[in-house]
């Protein structure tokens, strides 16, 4: 750009008309130049500022001084007319401020523009989301569902395997492991449950979705799979896919390999304190107050219910304000019947009966086969206990009638459920 002279206005001297043709038309010149370079960012800094060597002093570029106005020129001329140059000047002048309106300053004005990111990129970032990134789980979900059925089950099996290999496993204070139950412990059993014994599952809708409940039924079976397969029910076929936290004998947890499954499948031992506590943590914990009483009596006596203890349990619903659902099971009394007892044997080691069955020990491994009975559990309607107040489980009498409703419901339970039935297999 041609070097431009300036001359000074003060001191009432009149600039000469030329030279402030030929300032006007260097500014004109100059702004249009930087417009131009700021719109065409072909090559990334072109819009920037032009690199200054650090030996070199940077010159700021003159400016156009203010155009006379009309009414300071001395030579009388009317304010209508007006100099073409100074017109070309005046536009030339707002173009350059159009141009530039736009465009940021400062630290913004130097970054290139194929470097800024928009404003929604930004949010999302900062956010700690990309707004087309998909999410990792939607698009393994999708990718496994793409698969055959095979390879979807081949890859459910090596997931479980990685998790149980890191120890990725959840367990609570109890020992209950939630996804070994599940997938391998209640899978081994759950043939027996739908093509054995062909479950028929009644009045699930009796058993709260959530919260806590105690589930107290008839015990009987000689082994008890009865317990399993009302777990099976309540997990597989109850609206809410509920685990239910059985509570077992001290014979079960002092025996090897049977305590560490009890207690990986929700079992724990069957006091007060324990029963109390899975309660008031909103489980669903289900007792056979018969216990081996019941499970080993003779198969004369099947479908008598034998004494309901003291009523701990019921004192443990009263104390957690939860309700009692009474659940009465038919077709396991046929699985081993009971024709005798071996009480010498069972002495000698420790167990509270050996059985005699039509089967065993007659035909050897053969007979621990139980019979294929056709199985009913029916879950009765809730015996609400909330509204007995904070002393209720101290007095014996309360707790007394509340377990003779609960097994006298049972009872005549069992009762219906043995006239309607047509055969014990089928």
């Amino acid at each position: 750009m041609p070097d431009a002279r300036v001359i000074p206005i003060g001191g009432g001297v009149r600039p000469s008309r030329r030279a402030a043709d030929a300032v006007a038309a260097g500014a004109s010149r100059a702004g249009g130049e930087r417009a131009r370079r700021r719109r065409s960012p072909l090559i990334e800094g072109a819009g920037d500022d032009p690199v200054v060597d650090p030996g070199q002093t940077r010159r700021p570029a003159p400016s156009a001084p203010p155009a006379p106005s009309a009414s300071s020129d001395p030579s009388g001329s009317s304010s209508g007319s007006s100099d073409p140059s100074s017109s070309s000047a005046s536009s030339g002048s707002s173009a350059s401020s159009d141009s530039s309106a736009g465009r940021p300053t400062g630290a913004a004005a130097k970054r290139p523009a194929s470097r800024r990111r928009p404003r929604s990129a930004r949010s999302d970032a900062a956010a700690g989301t990309s707004p087309t990134a998909e999410p990792a789980e939607a698009t393994l979900a999708a990718a496994t569902a793409a698969l055959p059925e095979w390879e979807r089950k081949l890859a459910a099996v090596l997931a479980f395997a990685r998790r149980r290999l890191t120890g990725d496993v959840q367990v609570d204070e109890f020992g209950f492991d939630p996804e070994l139950t599940d997938k391998v412990l209640l899978a081994l059993v759950r043939p027996l449950y739908e093509r054995y014994f062909r479950v028929e599952a009644r009045g699930l809708e009796n058993v709260p979705v959530e919260g806590g409940a105690l589930l107290v039924a008839n015990h009987s079976g000689t082994i008890p799979l009865d317990s399993i397969m009302t777990q099976i029910a309540l997990l597989d076929h109850h609206p809410g896919h509920r685990h239910l936290r059985m509570l077992g004998a001290d014979l079960v947890f002092s025996t090897p390999v049977v305590s560490e499954l009890a207690r990986k499948t929700g079992t724990t031992l069957a006091c007060n304190a324990d029963a109390e506590r899975l309660l008031n943590r909103g489980e669903l914990v289900g007792v056979w107050p018969e216990g081996f009483k019941g499970i080993g009596k003779p198969f004369s006596e099947r479908y008598k219910l034998q004494r309901f203890g003291r009523g701990g349990f019921v004192s443990a619903a009263l104390r957690a304000g939860v309700p009692i659902v009474p659940c009465s099971i038919v077709g396991a009394e046929e699985i081993y019947p009971i024709i005798g007892n071996m009480k010498t044997l069972a002495r000698l080691l420790g167990l509270p009966y050996v059985p005699v069955t039509p089967t065993f020990p007659w035909l050897g491994p053969l007979g621990a086969i139980p019979l294929p009975s056709k199985w009913i559990i029916e879950f009765g309607e809730p015996i609400q206990t909330d509204g007995h107040g904070l002393g209720a489980a101290d007095d014996p009498m309360l707790v007394f009638n509340l377990t003779d409703q609960v097994r006298e419901t049972i009872q005549h339970t069992l009762y219906r459920l043995l006239m309607a039935r047509r055969s014990i297999f089928f």
